[in-house]
């Protein structure tokens, strides 16, 4: 079996449809720098192909095509090289999010099919889709405050513009959607029954396509009826989330009667109060930003999750790197969150999140977008 990085992106031309496959089951396809830039270079290289009139991605799952979208990134390598000062991090996240912002502005239809889980990373590179197509297996989320994160890879673009304050509910709680919640949320496009996706990648190659449009409306031939229904009391919803900061959503959740208003207060409860702020702030900084200055914000976010300097804390002592470690490495499930309590969350440690390590000119995604 082969374990490089180029066999864990299968990239191949079937008729005039350029097809991605991530062929890294055993991790749930999560993103390694090498993926990223095998990704990168296949769009790159069929966006100047004139026999491609389209991309399709998939994932791979444990028992064969299909099943596994994309988990996110390699939160075990982010681990890893945050102890060890590995500059690949760095590089990581440049790279990823210049994909991301590859995958929203493509020239030519790009249509992911999420499939399974579909969380983080994997959302960076499904949310820019021109077709979002989802199936009765799809989890899809932007769970980063579990692990000290925020939601990146354009999360705070595309968790943005859900309605109402749905985004500020999502970033801040990581919650998992169905195929019929991610159509009401704004996050998908199109429902297909998963048994139906073999026949869908195979027919790729032998359909005559004319343009890349053609390849969309057959892709929507496979439609299901599945409607949209949104799995939370949206008036509530939008009265708690829309309040004025992390601290006022959790304490007006616990003192509602409602079941739905209790277990998301002790959802919250086990975040990073710290993160919960920041993503809070993230959301409604990006509901008023282009996506090329959401990127750009969410680099420097980034780095201070990882090198918080206004706060003296980096490496095991960062937010983040506990969060990875008490969910994936030790799995104790009992991370020792700094602060606490979200009441006691300094306003000020929230706000270096959002000063640039970098002048303007040397910023890591300075030339994005031009």
């Amino acid at each position: 079996m082969q374990t490089t990085d180029e066999a864990h992106v299968l990239a191949e031309i079937r008729g005039r449809v350029g097809c991605l496959t991530l062929n890294r089951p055993r991790a749930l396809n999560a993103l390694s720098l090498g993926m990223i830039r095998e990704i990168t270079a296949a769009l790159m290289r069929w966006r100047e192909d004139p026999q491609v009139l389209a991309v399709v991605i998939r994932g791979t799952g444990k028992e064969g095509p299909f099943g596994a979208f994309c988990a996110g990134g390699d939160i075990r390598f982010f681990h890893q090289a945050a102890l060890s000062g590995d500059p690949a991090l760095e590089d990581f996240f440049t790279e990823e999010y210049a994909l991301n912002h590859l995958v929203h502005t493509y020239t030519k239809p790009y249509i992911a099919l999420m499939d399974g889980i579909c969380m983080g990373g994997g959302m960076g590179i499904s949310q820019g889709a021109s077709l979002r197509v989802v199936t009765e297996r799809s989890k899809l989320a932007m769970p980063e405050t579990n692990i000290g994160l925020f939601p990146d890879v354009g999360g705070g673009y595309f968790l943005s513009r859900c309605p109402g304050r749905l985004g500020e509910y999502l970033a801040l709680t990581g919650r998992v959607l169905n195929a019929a919640e991610a159509l009401a949320a704004g996050l998908a496009d199109l429902a297909v029954d998963s048994a139906r996706l073999h026949s869908l990648w195979e027919t790729l190659a032998s359909t005559p396509f004319e343009s890349g449009e053609a390849v969309e409306r057959w892709c929507r031939t496979y439609q299901a009826r599945v409607p949209a229904q949104a799995g939370w009391p949206a008036e509530e919803m939008n009265a708690c989330f829309g309040l004025e900061d992390a601290t006022s959503i959790v304490r007006a959740l616990e003192s509602s009667d409602s079941g739905w208003a209790r277990e998301t207060a002790a959802l919250l409860r086990a975040r990073s109060p710290l993160m919960l702020h920041v993503v809070l702030a993230q959301i409604r900084r990006a509901r008023n930003m282009g996506l090329v200055e959401d990127l750009r914000m969410e680099r420097d976010m980034v780095r201070h999750c990882f090198h918080a300097r206004h706060l003296g804390r980096s490496g095991a002592a960062s937010e983040t790197v506990e969060g990875i470690r008490a969910l994936a490495i030790d799995k104790d499930h009992s991370p020792r969150w700094n602060p606490a309590r979200v009441e006691d969350v300094d306003v000020a440690a929230v706000e270096g999140f959002f000063r640039s390590p970098w002048p303007a000119w040397a910023h890591p995604l300075a030339r994005l977008g031009s």
